[in-house]
C-alpha cells in the first residue's frame, strides 16, 4: 500500500476543513486546480450573424470583476492582471486582419484610477493604430471605472438593467485611533514631516490631511469628467450635473440621459460592430486561455479548474464562485462601492 505524502494529507486535511466552513455557510461549490495555467489567447466563434458568408470576424473582449494593474489572487494563488489581459486582447485583434471590430464586453464595478485610466488609453490607442471600431457592451454592472473605459469606444450598447453610472472618484481611508484609545493602546509615529504621515488608522484624524486628499480627489474627477463631456456629447448640459454627481443609473436611464446610445446585449453590440465596420455579415470570436471552449458567448472565458495546464511546480488554488476577488488597496478608485 502506498504511503500518501504529507504534502497531500495538508492538502486533504485543508479541503475537509474548508467544507465543513462552508457547509455552515449554506450551498457553495468549490474546485481545485493543481498545475500552473496557461494563459495564452484562443479564439471560439460563438455568434454568426444571419450573412455569415465572408471571413469577416468581430473579437469579443472581456473586462470583468475589480479593475487593478495587479494580479487578482484567489484563496491559494494569484490570478491575471486585468490590464494585463485586455492589452494581450487587443493585440491578439490588432495583428489578427480578419479581426474588423472589438466587442468589449465590461462587467465590473470599477476600480483604481490609474488601472482604470491605463485600459481607457489601451483602448483609445487601439482604435487610432488600427481604425477598427470598438463596441462597449454593459453587462450587469458597468459602473465608475467599468464605465469609465467604456468612454473610449466608439459606441456603448448597454443591457436595460444594467447598474452603470457612479462618476466620481472615492478615496477609502479608516480611523481606529478612538478605538486604540479605549483600549489604553496608543500609536506614536516618528515621521519626517508632518504630512509623512497622511491619513494614518492610528492616529487621531487631521483635516489639513483630508484637505490634500480631498484635491488629489478633485483632480481625478476632473479628469473623468472631462472625459464624460468629451466622449459623450449628447450628454446635454442641463443634465450634467446629474449624470456625474456619483448616483447609479440603470441601462435605460442611462441612455435617456446620453450615457449610452442603446439597449441591448452581446448579439446587439455584435450587430452594431458589424455595421460599424461596414462588413455585412461575420462571425463573433471570443478570445480566451488555450484549454477551455466556452459553449456561447455568455460563458466565462476562463482556463479550466480540474485539470494541470502546463508543466511547473504543483499548487493548490480554491475559488469561490461569487467571492470579492481581492480587498481594494490604499488608494483613489474610480469605483462603485455598495
Amino acid at each position: 500500500m502506498t504511503t500518501p505524502s504529507l504534502s497531500c494529507v495538508r492538502s486533504a486535511a485543508i479541503l475537509a476543513a474548508l467544507s465543513v466552513v462552508l457547509t455552515a455557510c449554506g450551498p457553495a461549490t468549490f474546485s481545485v486546480t493543481f498545475g500552473q495555467r496557461d494563459n495564452r489567447l484562443t479564439e471560439t466563434a460563438v455568434l454568426s450573424s444571419d450573412d455569415h458568408a465572408g471571413s469577416a470576424k468581430v473579437a469579443l473582449i472581456e473586462v470583468r470583476g475589480l479593475i487593478a494593474d495587479a494580479a487578482t489572487p484567489g484563496l491559494f494563488s494569484s490570478g491575471e492582471n486585468p490590464v494585463d489581459r485586455l492589452v494581450a486582447s487587443l493585440d491578439k485583434a490588432a495583428e489578427d486582419r480578419s479581426v474588423r471590430a472589438v466587442v468589449l464586453r465590461i462587467d465590473s464595478p470599477g476600480g483604481s484610477v490609474t488601472a482604470s485610466d491605463v485600459m481607457y488609453r489601451e483602448i483609445a490607442r487601439f482604435r487610432e493604430r488600427t481604425g477598427k471600431p470598438v463596441i462597449a457592451s454593459l453587462s450587469t454592472v458597468a459602473a465608475s471605472g467599468g464605465y469609465y473605459i467604456a468612454l473610449a469606444a466608439d459606441e456603448i450598447v448597454t443591457e436595460p438593467t444594467c447598474i452603470t453610472g457612479s462618476i466620481g472618484v472615492i478615496f477609502p481611508t479608516f480611523n481606529f485611533s478612538e478605538a486604540m484609545n479605549r483600549w489604553g493602546i496608543a500609536s506614536r509615529a516618528v515621521v519626517s514631516r508632518p504630512n509623512k504621515d497622511l491619513a494614518s488608522p492610528f492616529e487621531p484624524m487631521e483635516e489639513e490631511h483630508y484637505a490634500i486628499l480631498q484635491r488629489l480627489v478633485d483632480e481625478d474627477y476632473a479628469r473623468f469628467r472631462g472625459l464624460v463631456v468629451e466622449r459623450r456629447p449628447g450628454l446635454s448640459e442641463s443634465n450634467l450635473e446629474q449624470a456625474t454627481d456619483g448616483r447609479i443609473f440603470s441601462g435605460q436611464q442611462a441612455i435617456d440621459l446620453g450615457l449610452a446610445d442603446s439597449a441591448g446585449g452581446i448579439r446587439e453590440a455584435f450587430d452594431r460592430a458589424l455595421a460599424a465596420a461596414g462588413v455585412e455579415g461575420g462571425r463573433l470570436v471570443r478570445y480566451h486561455p488555450r484549454g477551455v471552449t466556452p459553449r456561447t458567448a455568455y460563458a466565462r472565458a476562463e482556463a479550466p479548474e480540474n485539470s494541470p495546464q502546463a508543466a511547473g511546480p504543483t499548487a493548490l488554488e480554491i475559488r469561490l464562485p461569487g467571492s470579492t476577488e481581492w480587498p481594494p488597496a490604499a488608494g483613489a478608485y474610480y469605483l462603485w462601492m455598495p
